[in-house]
């Protein structure tokens, strides 16, 4: 067992520490703020804080993980072998030259988000705004980097020190905006889309609408047979998210209450780990949300795990919050939409802090590291393989967890760009080699 000491045990040090030692590295980790306990300790240890206390292995600390809420922290980034690093120390018997779990603290809370910022059109975060695009390591996971090199300097010491390897892992999530692209959408809507469909001319769109509302063609959104096959075939789990939420300006999909929309969701549930794509409108508004979870439970008959925000919109911690109190086990939405990189910093799940009440809750985040929509200036099917062969070798090299967003009309008919069944498949295979 790898002992602690510290002169207080606060809630961020052990969230911090259980993060990297245990969840990053399989280390077994215990606590202590006695020196007599430290001392006798007769195994592998550390110590960390302002001073070390003789000729132990030390890290010093910065304040971070000893505050209370939260103040505008000044970040200088540096760089540090082949990545970067913050909150420099000074002292040269510190092992690592900054401290790792005030700078992993700081990037897996989100820190940087309940500080003031620019919001986008939707309200939401933007990546320009954080740390890691302005200081250009977005596309590295930094936090499991960190992990790794901090093992090194602790097996060099204590070469007996056991650790529980993990191994990399591909995690596909199939988003759900619209089930279908035209079949129940109701008399008005389907006129208001047939008008707006001849107007910007596409005729060929006009009759696949005919032809899927009398049932003589599949309708071009309805790919989860595709989805069961593949998942077969390769043996390898996915994760699709339905969006269930009020039609409004922002949610288009059919009415939640159709008997088909309910029958094809049990239908993919048999087969596939399935979830809540949360509405616009559901993200701030617990009743919503509520209302949206009872949906999904009730067409499953069993409770709801995992959600994804529609937009990936986060309002931290309103937001993480409310899964919370509604028990919701996992959140998909730890991202950026249009950037390819670690909005967390890690390619490990976390569990959310929050910052308000200085306490580790249940809900387990498990940060994306790039969608489809990252991908829309890629024409060439060779670049966006190359391209995205070489984020998963970042993520293999700290056997973290590739976690890719798709959207389920990505593989229909009326996608543009035909290598995306490709690129999904070229994927699944990379798990296996």
């Amino acid at each position: 067992m790898l002992l602690v000491y510290t002169q207080k045990n606060t809630p961020r040090i052990l969230y911090t520490f259980k993060q990297i030692c245990k969840r990053i590295l399989g280390f077994d980790i215990g606590f202590t703020s006695k020196i007599e306990k430290f001392i006798a300790h007769d195994q592998a240890k550390l110590s960390y804080g302002k001073q070390p206390l003789g000729k132990e292995l030390y890290f010093q600390s910065v304040d971070l993980l000893f505050e209370h809420g939260f103040n505008d922290v000044e970040i200088q980034v540096s760089t540090w072998e082949e990545t970067k690093c913050f909150f420099q120390t000074s002292n040269k018997k510190s092992a690592l030259p900054f401290d790792i779990f005030a700078a992993t603290f700081y990037l897996l809370s989100r820190y940087e988000e309940y500080l003031p910022h620019v919001k986008d059109e939707y309200g939401r975060f933007m990546a320009t705004e954080s740390v890691a695009y302005q200081n250009e390591f977005l596309h590295q996971p930094v936090i499991d980097i960190w992990a790794y090199k901090f093992k090194k300097v602790l097996q060099a010491k204590f070469p007996d020190l056991i650790s529980v390897d993990r191994s990399f892992k591909i995690n596909p999530i199939i988003a759900v905006s619209q089930t279908f692209a035209y079949k129940r959408k109701g008399i008005l809507r389907s006129i208001g889309g047939g008008i707006r469909d001849i107007g910007t001319f596409k005729f060929k769109q006009v009759l696949d609408r005919i032809n899927v509302i009398l049932g003589i063609q599949k309708d071009p959104n309805d790919t989860f047979k595709y989805l069961i096959t593949l998942q077969r075939d390769k043996r390898k789990k996915f994760l699709v998210l339905f969006g269930l939420g009020d039609y409004s300006n922002f949610e288009k999909n059919i009415n939640a209450n159709r008997t088909e929309h309910k029958i094809l969701i049990k239908y993919v549930a048999d087969y596939i780990e399935i979830g809540l794509k949360v509405s616009f409108e559901a993200i701030n508004n617990k009743g919503l949300l509520k209302k949206e979870k009872s949906r999904i439970e009730n067409i499953v008959n069993r409770p709801l795990k995992n959600v994804l925000c529609a937009f990936y919109k986060i309002n931290l911690p309103e937001a993480y919050r409310s899964f919370v109190e509604l028990e919701i086990g996992k959140d998909y939405s730890m991202g950026y939409s249009q950037y390819k990189g670690f909005r967390a910093g890690t390619c490990t799940p976390f569990m959310f802090y929050d910052l308000d009440y200085e306490v580790q809750t249940p809900l387990k985040i498990n940060s994306f590291c790039f969608t489809n929509q990252a991908l829309e200036n890629v024409e060439d099917l060779k670049l966006a393989k190359k391209e995205i062969a070489s984020f998963i070798d970042t993520i293999k090299n700290v056997n973290g967890t590739f976690t890719p967003i798709f959207s389920n009309s990505l593989f229909g008919e009326l996608n543009d760009k035909v290598f995306w069944k490709s690129i999904f498949e070229f994927i699944l295979d990379l798990e296996e080699k």
